[in-house]
């Protein structure tokens, strides 16, 4: 099936969508959108696969998010609202496991990895930078994009290394990577987007600009041919879903929101994002 809009980032794998998974994918489908499902450990990793092997205009990234390679307690919506306190266990890179994964044709990336500065402090920065170096080396080994992700403390924290999540992630992809990628959930300056294009990465936007006026310089600045539209479901829902939990066919209100910053037609900006998307992840 043909489809209109792709969300670059999501994750219906996540238990957040237990109850209704299969009826968020159909009305995704009916919506004209395809999307990408972005594991964050080994467990969501199969389910991704699982999902994109079952259906239509779907992929999946496979890999370990820098926040599960420490004990560390997370958000609700990653095991479903309601669910018992939870605390990862600390996961190791297993290159075994996730190359096995990869083997199925809906994997299209590797990731995502990086650096969060946020939820994980100073201490973890070992664990985090051999995770990420790790799956560097397995994307480069496959031929696969990564996708990373990249978080910088809050107002007045420090970092462990005195550099942003940003430049840390910079470092490591220059001295490591010889594949292209993408920075999901892009939130830094336009002279750090520049940095990556410079190294064949691209960036990518969530829902938050439909409502955070602070992202609109850098939107309107980045090209059109350098960007993904995403949701990273089920978190930052847009306007008009704000305080409900974000599905797929929500990208729909990224790509709107591209379109009135960039001042393009619509269909304009839906072309683009799409074969930006088809040339990177090679969706053909």
């Amino acid at each position: 099936m043909a489809y209109r809009y792709i969300d670059t980032h999501g994750h219906v794998n996540l238990a957040a969508f237990d109850n209704d998974r299969e009826v968020v994918l159909e009305r995704t489908r009916s919506a004209g959108v395809a999307h990408i499902n972005v594991g964050t450990k080994q467990s969501t990793s199969k389910i991704a696969v699982e999902i994109a092997e079952a259906h239509e205009n779907v992929w999946t990234i496979v890999g370990l998010h820098p926040i599960q390679t420490v004990p560390q307690h997370h958000d609700e919506e990653e095991i479903g609202v309601g669910g018992a306190p939870f605390t990862s266990k600390g996961e190791v890179f297993n290159s075994e496991y996730y190359r096995a994964l990869a083997r199925s044709p809906k994997v299209v990336g590797i990731g995502e990895c990086g650096f969060d500065y946020y939820r994980c402090d100073a201490s973890t920065y070992e664990l985090q930078e051999a995770a990420f170096v790790a799956q560097i080396a397995l994307a480069n080994e496959l031929g696969l994009p990564l996708m990373i992700h990249t978080r910088d403390p809050r107002p007045g924290m420090p970092t462990p290394t005195g550099r942003s999540a940003y430049e840390d992630v910079l470092i490591l992809l220059r001295e490591h990577a010889v594949v292209p990628g993408n920075v999901h959930f892009f939130a830094g300056t336009y002279e750090q987007a520049k940095q990556f294009f410079d190294i064949g990465f691209t960036v990518s936007f969530t829902g938050v600009i439909t409502f955070a006026k602070a992202y609109e310089e850098v939107v309107r600045a980045v090209p059109l041919d350098l960007m993904h539209a995403e949701t990273d479901c089920p978190f930052v829902a847009p306007v008009p879903y704000r305080g409900q939990r974000c599905e797929p066919l929500h990208v729909m209100e990224v790509v709107k929101a591209i379109a009135t910053i960039k001042s393009l037609p619509q269909e304009v900006v839906e072309e683009q994002l799409q074969e930006n998307a088809v040339q990177l992840y090679r969706l053909r």
